[in-house]
């Protein structure tokens, strides 16, 4: 297993056609084909389920992605601090839906810690693409509402992405 093999897994995850992934990434259709099924043999599972209309990933190839996005981020994170040795700031972000709270917590960070050691970015999103972004290491902190309705799909979701849920404050309607 290569990460260049892992990083075709997942621009054809993200694409759903191997033509249009092959295309992203400049190479020939055959060539990303061979290297998917060479890890897909390597691994033991099916990552891809494909079709005439394209791929879709395999409830396994699911898991198996997750892990390859996290690997690939590891691997872009020790070119940045040992090859290209930028020396800058180092990166703080936090996904969040739009709340008022989380905006002005956000502010005051910025105001304690100061924009000379770090970069600060603040992206407001979905449940679901927060829940991603701190699985995938985009973001250090994701800040999400939890209710009643909401909390055995979310505790379930943040489970199988191996994260935790730390309640901040209760909050009346």
């Amino acid at each position: 297993m290569t990460l260049q093999q892992l990083k075709y897994a997942v621009v054809t995850a993200e694409k759903g056609t191997v033509s249009e992934a092959a295309a992203a990434l400049y190479i020939a259709q055959p060539s990303l084909t061979k290297a998917i099924k060479e890890l897909e043999k390597e691994m033991g599972i099916t990552i891809f389920h494909r079709t005439n209309k394209g791929v879709s990933v395999s409830k396994e190839g699911e898991v198996f992605l997750g892990y390859a996005r996290q690997v690939l981020e590891q691997a872009s994170l020790i070119t940045e601090k040992y090859v290209h040795q930028s020396g800058g700031k180092q990166e703080f972000c936090v996904s969040t839906q739009h709340y008022s709270f989380a905006v002005n917590a956000f502010v005051d960070l910025i105001k304690a810690y100061g924009s000379e050691n770090y970069d600060f970015s603040l992206r407001e999103t979905q449940t679901y693409e927060i829940i991603d972004d701190v699985a995938r290491l985009k973001s250090e902190i994701g800040v999400l509402y939890l209710n009643e309705f909401n909390q055995t799909v979310l505790h379930k979701i943040l489970k199988a992405n191996d994260l935790q849920f730390t309640e901040l404050f209760e909050a009346e309607p």
